[in-house]
């Protein structure tokens, strides 16, 4: 798979973002690759637990915006994004993220439906939707409050602050801070601890600690796309594509 490498050791299935010279920019082919593979891994009685990494020094930089911005679809639900979306969405099985580095956008979305997440020291999260006149995706304008609060999900949504992997931790968002050589060999160490345990009772388990908010997930989600697939025709967005082409700071003050 281009720009995408899934590898198995025994229980396990790791699928990593290896576009290193782009900081893993995801492109359209590289989401629907991830989403086969996790679909792969989720049909596969053999795979109990899916870990997610990046090539490299970053997790993943977010959307490759000239590939995104070429390639939309019609419809929105026939979107590799989505897909890949639909796939960590819905994952019964465990996924752990071995976030190697910088996360953006949708690096950062995904973790929140990761069940273990470890984070190397020095990276960043950040999620600068709104300044790419976009919005909220993955659930994350209704899971982010519940993790860390109001007031610094704003932070994070509202004005795309960026946070470090401590305070990822801090708030609640990581599990662990470690050096970059290490985030991987931790993500491994304990999905081969899961991987040990009852598939059934795991999966038992994770369904019961997610079912309070899976219905009302499902239609958010659905939502966040509806409002974010209007937007991408809006001259917001016209205004914030060009000025990323053109090097400068976008100026939204004409808008109401």
């Amino acid at each position: 798979m281009s720009n995408l490498q899934v590898d198995r050791d025994g229980g396990l299935m790791t699928v990593t973002f290896s576009r290193p010279e782009k900081k893993n920019a995801l492109t359209q082919a590289m989401y629907q690759a991830a989403h086969e593979a996790i679909e792969a891994g989720r049909a596969d009685p053999a795979v109990r637990v899916i870990v997610l990494t990046g090539a490299g020094e970053a997790f993943t930089a977010g959307n490759d915006v000239i590939d995104f911005m070429s390639k939309l679809p019609k419809k929105a639900e026939d979107s590799p994004t989505v897909r890949f979306m639909r796939s960590v969405f819905e994952c019964e099985k465990p996924l752990i993220a071995a976030v190697n580095g910088v996360a953006v956008g949708v690096g950062v979305t995904m973790l929140l439906h990761c069940d273990l997440v470890y984070v190397a020291a020095g990276s960043q999260l950040k999620m600068p939707f709104t300044k790419l006149a976009l919005c909220p995706e993955l659930v994350s304008s209704y899971l982010l409050p519940r993790m860390i609060g109001m007031p610094r999900a704003m932070e994070m949504l509202l004005l795309g602050d960026a946070i470090s992997a401590e305070r990822a931790v801090e708030w609640g968002l990581a599990n662990e801070v470690l050096a970059a050589e290490a985030v991987l060999p931790r993500a491994l160490e304990r999905a081969r601890q899961i991987a040990a345990l009852p598939p059934g009772s795991v999966r038992d388990t994770k369904r019961l600690m997610r079912a309070p908010w899976r219905d009302l997930g499902d239609q958010v989600f659905w939502d966040e796309l509806t409002t974010l697939s209007a937007r991408l025709g809006s001259p917001e967005v016209s205004e914030a594509v060009t000025a990323f082409f053109q090097k400068r700071e976008p100026d939204f003050s004409r808008f109401a």
